[in-house]
């Protein structure tokens, strides 16, 4: 069953030659922005990490990655999910320095993921991470880079826009951000779900940094679902944009100060996921082995589908899709990859 949705009279702003010309100049131009406003170096990112070390992703806990094994050596390998761990493990083995990090090009599977405009099952996005000090470790800090990296986004759409005039017909979003937690946005709205707390805040307020993902909220439900292993649950949070043809908040980022040992041990306790304490990453972590870090993913795919106000993520990546959004993309024109 197709949950692709057709907005009303909606049509492509650029055609397929001038979007593919766009969608080069959205990732180099973004890169070298957050680059350079993070203080971050390229580094070369893994496809598939050794099963049973603990660096793979693992979402919200219940997706499944992909696994193969090895020929040569027998090894289990999965397709990451993610790059949260790995990053924070290339920083201390590179010898990244506070105040430095890297970012990656990210290519994943999430095949369990529920097609429709915003979700595939490839995923590719800017994974960074950034070496901080213990002191770091708070909202203002976090807000700080939240800043930056809206202020990158929203940079790299003048550029765009001084490149392909027919984009001049989209609205141009503000680099202002609105902050608000998870339970301020379930007081404000007790009677949403929450994800209808997001639409209604973000079409009042415009660009919004959703704070405190992950812990369970006064109404006995988290906001979402959050691993206990790699964000700080009290120091995270996901950068959302307002999606014009699709009149919904729309997730550009998720991020976050990392977890410390203190936070760790108790984001798995109450995960009710304390076996993971003795994977290798996590035993790593507890003994202090690891730099306290920031970082997060930043979705091209998303960023690219914003700034070129398509209405489906197939207008600007290639993937696989079933037949009933196919044909309706299809009658109404919209041109999958």
């Amino acid at each position: 069953m197709s949950n692709c949705v057709i907005p009303a009279g909606y049509h492509p702003v650029l055609n397929l030659y001038d979007t593919q010309k766009a969608i080069g100049l959205i990732k180099h131009d973004f890169a070298d922005l957050l680059a350079a406003s993070l203080k971050l170096q390229r580094a070369s990112a893994p496809l598939f990490v050794q099963a049973g070390l603990g660096l793979n992703d693992d979402l919200n806990g219940v997706e499944e990655p992909v696994s193969f094994t090895v020929t040569a050596s027998g090894t289990n390998a999965q397709i990451v999910q993610s790059l949260a761990k790995w990053k924070r493990v290339a920083l201390r083995d590179y010898d990244f320095r506070v105040g430095k990090g890297l970012y990656t090009d990210m290519n994943a599977i999430r095949k369990d993921e529920e097609l429709d405009n915003l979700h595939s099952i490839y995923v590719d996005q800017w994974d960074w991470e950034r070496v901080i000090d213990k002191e770091d470790r708070n909202i203002p800090f976090l807000e700080g880079i939240v800043r930056k990296i809206v202020s990158a986004i929203c940079a790299t759409e003048l550029n765009l826009h001084a490149r392909f005039s027919a984009l001049d017909a989209l609205p141009v979003h503000s680099n202002s951000v609105t902050f608000v937690t998870t339970e301020e946005l379930q007081k404000l709205y007790p009677d949403l779900t929450p994800k209808e707390r997001e639409n209604t805040f973000v079409r009042e307020n415009g660009t919004t940094f959703v704070e405190k993902i992950g812990r369970v909220l006064p109404d006995g439900k988290p906001h979402d679902g959050r691993a206990p292993d790699y964000d700080d649950w009290d120091l995270n949070g996901d950068i959302l944009f307002w999606n014009d043809p699709l009149q919904c908040s729309f997730e550009i980022s998720s991020m976050g100060i990392r977890v410390s040992p203190e936070s760790l041990l108790e984001q798995l306790r109450l995960s009710g996921h304390e076996e993971r304490k003795n994977l290798m990453y996590h035993r790593e972590l507890l003994a202090g082995k690891l730099p306290y870090t920031i970082g997060g993913g930043i979705g091209q795919s998303r960023l690219c589908m914003l700034l070129l106000g398509s209405a489906h993520i197939g207008e600007v990546q290639t993937s696989i899709w079933d037949e009933d959004t196919r044909r309706a993309c299809r009658e109404a024109g919209i041109c999958l990859l």
